[in-house]
């Protein structure tokens, strides 16, 4: 504990509290980078050791593979990947310079003939992939993979002549939604929210959010959830919440819903944590393995969300 910089919470009643619960599941279960992330968050870790963990990742293609997202196993680079690999710089501060240059030069190797990511590259066949992933030979360009990407690099100034043609696939696939799931309005959300157009990007997420209400994406009552659909290919139970959609009281999504279902949906994520400390997972969980490295990165995620929106968690 002590190389983190961090020492280990009290022993006292706050020991029970949704932070020490957690610390102690993801000491447990979690891989060294979610440690690392849990110390840098929560326990006044550094960056240099989040940043040292996720290098293991790194590919010399300048993607990043080794599973660290967990549902596509194996070395190769995946677009999937790096999306997961700037959100973790992104949140350590540390989402520029000459290693986001090398992502940069992956980006523009494995896009479409629209300058677009897809989900996922054909060189994940002969690999585990879940199977809700299907690998294809001529994968089409996706707003899922490549929203979240190009809202990062925005968000952190990063210019490089793959943004253009990018962005502009973001905005027409954005512009084109008339039908979407929970997952891709979320890639969208993710755009919007660090696109320089700030303008745009409000009015398209207004239009967004209306779309999500309409289409009912989204559980608003979390008593009532067999009243809520789940979209089709989704797991049983695989509701999103409003704070699935506005992470942090700043996201453009947040004005989508009222105070009152933001506070409702936020007691539920709350009173999601599980008797080992962790949160669970909502999605199918087709390996044991996969289950198993999710479940810190989720715990993580709702402590985060729970602490942006000034829930006390220690």
């Amino acid at each position: 504990m002590a190389e983190t910089g961090a020492p280990p919470l009290p022993q006292t009643p706050p020991a029970r509290s949704p932070l020490f619960r957690a610390e102690h599941f993801v000491w447990l279960t979690a891989r060294v980078l979610e440690q690392r992330r849990f110390a840098y968050h929560f326990l006044n870790g550094g960056a240099d050791p989040v940043e040292t963990a996720l290098e293991a990742y790194r590919n010399e293609d300048g993607g990043y593979g080794h599973a660290l997202e967990p549902d596509l196993r194996g070395p190769v680079s995946q677009p999937l990947h790096v999306g997961h690999a700037l959100r973790v710089l992104d949140a350590i501060r540390r989402c520029g310079g000459q290693r986001v240059e090398r992502v940069c030069r992956y980006l523009t190797s494995v896009s479409t003939a629209d300058g677009a990511l897809p989900a996922i590259h054909p060189s994940q066949r002969g690999y585990p992939a879940a199977p809700f992933v299907p690998i294809v030979d001529d994968p089409p360009s996706e707003l899922l993979s490549t929203g979240p990407v190009v809202g990062l690099l925005h968000r952190n100034e990063v210019w490089h002549a793959w943004l253009f043609r990018a962005t502009d696939f973001c905005w027409q696939a954005v512009d084109s939604l008339e039908k979407s799931h929970p997952y891709e309005v979320e890639a969208a959300v993710a755009f919007l929210d660090s696109v320089p157009d700030r303008s745009r990007a409000e009015a398209a997420a207004d239009r967004l959010g209306r779309l999500v209400r309409e289409h009912r994406l989204v559980a608003l009552d979390p008593e009532r959830l067999d009243a809520s659909p789940v979209a089709p290919g989704y797991a049983p139970g695989e509701h999103h919440f409003p704070y699935d959609y506005a992470r942090t009281p700043g996201s453009l999504a947040r004005a989508w819903f009222t105070d009152e279902e933001m506070a409702r949906s936020l007691d539920f994520l709350a009173s999601e944590q599980r008797e080992d400390g962790g949160w669970p997972i909502r999605w199918r969980a087709w390996a044991p393995g996969t289950a198993l490295e999710a479940r810190p990165m989720v715990t993580i995620e709702a402590l985060r969300t729970l602490k942006a929106y000034g829930r006390p968690v220690g």
